[in-house]
């Protein structure tokens, strides 16, 4: 069955939804954009989701043409109407049509975009048997050039770091800042495990502040498990006991290997394990009811 798409109030059929070339979101990345998931019939976190795209909207000056509860509507809507009860959602609001020039008081009308659909990052196998993972020489953008706080259309860093992940043929790297120490993967947030406890990069060297990891820092201290948030280079990361990523798509996914050396005794570890479990459980029962009664 055909994709419906959520375009600017209505929902198309995907072969009929378009946007212009004029279109800033496209000629210049100008716009934030959502990943977001769909467990069980409910949307995870569509909250702090929504969020996070209006505070973005606000930094660019972008004025969303949507309440927050109808853009709430709008997801679980467009989910409804794709008959998607587990899946992945992508929120895309860009600055709308505007001319060739850089100028945004030429785009009279942003555009809200949503796509309700499945996604498959990563095979089972990968779950169960880790990541073999390197570090990427393409350094993460400063945050005192970029607040990290946004998520902008305008990838291209991360893109860069992952097109080194695929001619070194594994599925992800690792991203240092522009001073060498460890900040986040090309599309997810790093954690170690070191002592039984969670070391994780502070958001203020450059990293997203991801839903997911929030979820994890969440659970982690709800089990008695000690968390931190500190600095700390690939020498740290190397000799951990265990190394998970975090993610919208990726969720809690393990990493047994980077740069070629084996982490921990080279499986994926308990409390990785752990904390995967306690994330699934949760996303089965939180999150806003796509359908209603």
């Amino acid at each position: 069955m055909a994709l419906k798409i959520f375009i600017d109030g209505e929902l198309v059929p995907e072969s009929d939804a378009k946007i212009s070339v004029f279109d800033h979101g496209l000629l210049y990345g100008d716009g934030v954009f959502e990943g977001i998931r769909a467990y069980n019939g409910r949307v995870f976190r569509l909250e702090e989701h929504v969020d996070r795209l209006f505070q973005g909207a606000q930094t660019l000056m972008l004025e969303i043409p949507m309440s927050k509860e109808e853009m709430m509507r709008a997801v679980c809507d467009t989910c409804a109407a794709n008959d998607l009860r587990d899946g992945y959602i992508r929120l895309v609001l860009t600055r709308g049509v505007g001319d060739l020039g850089l100028d945004p008081r030429k785009c009279p009308k942003p555009s809200v975009i949503i796509i309700a659909a499945q996604i498959t990052l990563y095979p089972d196998q990968y779950y169960l048997e880790g990541l073999d993972v390197i570090t990427c020489a393409t350094r993460r953008v400063p945050p005192d050039c970029l607040d990290p706080a946004l998520k902008p259309l305008n990838y291209l860093n991360n893109i860069m770091a992952k097109i080194e992940t695929i001619q070194a043929g594994v599925p992800e790297g690792i991203m240092l800042s522009h001073d060498g120490y460890v900040s986040e993967c090309t599309g997810d947030n790093l954690f170690l495990v070191v002592d039984g406890g969670l070391v994780t990069p502070p958001l203020f060297i450059g990293n997203l502040k991801g839903i997911t990891r929030q979820a994890i820092i969440e659970l982690a201290q709800k089990a008695g498990i000690p968390v931190k948030e500190e600095l700390f280079r690939m020498h740290a990361v190397y000799n951990a006991d265990e190394v998970f990523l975090t993610g919208t798509a990726a969720e809690v996914i393990p990493a047994v290997r980077v740069d070629g050396r084996e982490i921990g005794d080279g499986k994926p570890g308990p409390v990785t394990q752990r904390l995967r479990g306690m994330f699934q459980e949760l996303t089965q029962s939180e999150g806003v009811p796509i359908y209603q009664g």
